[in-house]
């Protein structure tokens, strides 16, 4: 008879020790770059935990592993698993847990459960996205599900004030304060006992970090460069396109001027509607929702330059065209010469401040574009479409 192959452990030793020689550097390196305050979860003792944190920074992972003693196991994007040998280093060195974006992703779920059954800590941001204008963006409600499959305490690690020193459009970091910390403690005893839709509610509440509002000032000298990453459509004109510098950002049709202040704030002049940016977004959206992208037009939307490259999940990315022509219209995306209709695309997602991906016909497109790009648009129009082509034209999601 065959003997079955002993499953390796996903944890190893090696995972401690680099966890605790990168806290010696990370934590003056953090408070100095970040100005962040991490407490450590002094109730932590021997458990392990499923942590679940809200997402403001491309650092916050960082932040959420110095609550705790010991390695946590990070659920990742399968992005991170495509860039061949750094992505086999962060596989040796930390071992996250890959998930594919736009699917129920088992693998991922499985491999959850392995973790936690090994004694290891997992660590989830529900969200899934970072906020682009500092409110809570969507959580899929199969995290109940996930945590009740786990059985484990669930720690509630918040993350506030974020939004102030990185917001997800902008490059720089601004001089501010922040903190992260174990908010709560749910333990496996109370959430038993409630539905599935009751402990979503709960863990939703909990990490609701709404940073549209003043919470202190961060400053920089260049506080809203790329926030056209975010922006596409103008109060005055509607869809447009904006280019910023310093601190303000201009409309390209209209000429609309706007400051963005160190308080968070806008500052476009007596008229300007929106005080925060979550209240343009908002706008925005609602812009959005009332279009009917099915509608034919004799011309694109926009036309945009990107590089094309093919994305090989958990091995690399392959160049595939350099500089092309990128045309989003009303029922699809158009690069170079190559045709996307939103009808044959399985998903389309936004990474880190301005990458896009294009799931279409079982492989992944994408593209790879110059700063002043905005991805946004480009999932909120396609995420309109499917709405209005589905029949569910009153569904106001649209994809972050």
């Amino acid at each position: 008879m065959k003997r079955t192959k002993k499953q390796t452990k996903w944890i190893k030793f090696r995972h401690r020790i680099v966890r605790d020689l990168v806290c010696l550097f990370l934590k003056p390196y953090s408070y100095l770059r970040y100005g962040v305050r991490v407490e450590r979860f002094k109730q932590q003792g021997k458990r392990n935990y499923l942590v679940l944190y809200n997402h403001q920074t491309a650092f916050d992972q960082f932040f959420v592993g110095m609550c705790f003693r010991g390695p946590v196991y990070y659920v990742a994007s399968e992005d991170i698993f495509s860039n061949g040998w750094v992505s086999s280093l962060i596989r040796y060195l930390v071992n996250p847990i890959p998930i594919k974006k736009q699917t129920t992703d088992l693998r991922a779920i499985m491999n959850c459960i392995r973790v936690s059954k090994e004694g290891g800590t997992v660590a989830i941001a529900p969200e899934g996205n970072r906020t682009f204008h500092g409110k809570p963006v969507h959580m899929a409600p199969a995290i109940a599900q996930l945590a009740k499959k786990l059985g484990l305490p669930i720690a509630i690690c918040r993350i506030e004030g974020g939004f102030g020193v990185q917001p997800r459009w902008s490059d720089a970091v601004r001089r501010g304060k922040m903190r992260t910390y174990v908010s709560c403690v749910i333990e496996p005893e109370e959430y038993g006992a409630m539905t599935d839709a009751a402990l979503y509610d709960r863990i939703r509440e909990e990490l609701n970090v709404d940073e549209a509002c003043v919470t202190g000032e961060y400053r920089h000298k260049r506080l809203a460069e790329y926030i056209e990453r975010v922006l596409y459509v103008c109060p005055k004109c509607g869809l447009t396109s904006f280019e910023s510098h310093g601190d303000t950002v201009t409309c390209q049709k209209c000429g609309l001027s706007v400051r963005y202040l160190p308080t968070k704030e806008l500052d476009g002049g007596e008229g300007f509607p929106f005080r925060f940016l979550a209240d343009w977004y908002a706008y925005q959206e609602a812009f959005v929702n009332a279009l009917d992208p099915t509608v034919p037009t004799d011309r694109p939307l926009w036309e945009e330059r990107a590089d094309l490259r093919e994305e090989i999940p958990y091995k690399k990315k392959v160049l595939v065209a350099k500089d092309q022509p990128v045309r989003l219209w009303g029922d699809r995306i158009e690069v170079g010469d190559t045709v996307y209709p939103f009808d044959e695309l399985s998903g389309v997602t936004v990474l880190g401040r301005n990458k896009l991906n294009l799931y279409h016909g079982g492989r992944i497109w994408q593209l790879k574009p110059p700063p002043r790009f905005n991805a946004v648009k480009y999932l909120n129009l396609y995420t309109r479409y499917k709405n209005v082509k589905k029949g569910d034209p009153h569904d106001r999601f649209l994809g972050l």
